[in-house]
């Protein structure tokens, strides 16, 4: 066999590799697509908790985010959340009456929610700028 013809078998097998390609070298393929990816983020991860001390660090002012979440705060632990609470609780039983107890235990957990959310967002997340 010659190197023209040894050539052209190989071209022939590329190209009908990405002209109609097979099961097994799409897989190939999306593995190693993934290897890379995973590759390619865990070493930007490590870049990015590296020098903090530069002058394009800057400081993380959450003041307009804890402003916004004070005011849904007010609003669902106002009169806004008990006409919440007051509809999923009539809901609940309307639910538990026709036998959708699924939907019953969802418009339960949403009445209760509206209720205890503060002290949820406070268990779960840093509410330290939170009013």
């Amino acid at each position: 066999m010659s190197i023209r013809n040894s050539y052209n078998s190989v071209c022939q097998k590329l190209a009908a590799m990405f002209v109609a390609p097979t099961k097994a070298q799409t897989q190939i393929g999306l593995f190693l697509i993934g290897i890379f990816l995973i590759t390619a983020g865990l070493h930007f991860s490590v870049m990015a908790q590296g020098d903090v001390t530069s002058d394009l660090v800057g400081n993380y002012n959450d003041e307009r985010v804890s402003e916004a979440v004070n005011r849904i705060f007010g609003y669902i632990e106002g009169s806004f959340g008990a006409l919440i609470m007051v509809a999923a609780g009539l809901g609940a039983i309307m639910a538990a009456a026709l036998g959708s107890y699924n939907a019953a235990l969802g418009l339960l957990v949403v009445a209760v929610g509206s209720f205890i959310l503060r002290s949820l967002v406070g268990t779960f997340f840093n509410d330290e700028n939170i009013g």
